[in-house]
């Protein structure tokens, strides 16, 4: 990692503490600016990008095994992705600087099955403005993120589905002809 990135992680470390007692932070993507290229591989070597997601709506979240709110959150990530099924609503989990072989360690003893995409070199986490971790983007059924959420989430609670349910309704919107 080069020092921007661990300058970066060491206020995220400073932030998530003001973050965990307001419990997160929700702010909009900026309407001018466009979705960042994606395009990461899978811990079975499957390449993903947002494009051939089009059509659900995706919860692109950022995270780090030696992060514990990113840990705490993990469990609520995997029954919201099981809630919707990936038809509806694909989570992408997707790790910040670390190797698969840990990745694979902490899957394996937690239980979690979530799609899990590398980022290694942390390119995807700059470009996405994800500096703090957790950090969670809200994309939807078209593409366009629409939210930034900083800070551990109760993916399963009440305000999450709140937060989730307008890119699913986006969706139908669209597929009706009403434009959103």
């Amino acid at each position: 990692m080069d020092r921007r990135t661990l300058l970066g992680w060491a206020l995220g470390a400073v932030t998530l503490p003001a973050l965990a007692q307001r419990g997160y932070d929700v702010t909009p993507w900026p309407a001018n600016r466009p979705a960042p290229a994606l395009q990461a591989l899978d811990m079975q070597g499957k390449t993903w990008t947002l494009a051939e997601l089009r059509g659900r709506a995706v919860v692109l979240n950022f995270w780090a095994t030696w992060c514990p709110p990113c840990r705490a959150e993990m469990p609520s990530l995997q029954q919201l992705a099981e809630i919707y099924g990936p038809e509806q609503l694909q989570v992408l989990a997707l790790n910040v600087g670390e190797g698969p072989r840990r990745i694979a360690q902490y899957l394996q003893s937690s239980g979690l099955n979530l799609t899990v995409l590398l980022d290694p070199q942390s390119e995807a986490a700059r470009a996405w403005g994800a500096n703090v971790l957790p950090t969670t983007l809200l994309i939807d059924a078209g593409g366009r993120p629409r939210q930034r959420v900083r800070g551990e989430v109760d993916w399963s609670g009440r305000e999450a589905m709140a937060l989730v349910e307008p890119l699913l309704r986006g969706k139908s919107q669209r597929a009706s002809g009403v434009s959103t």
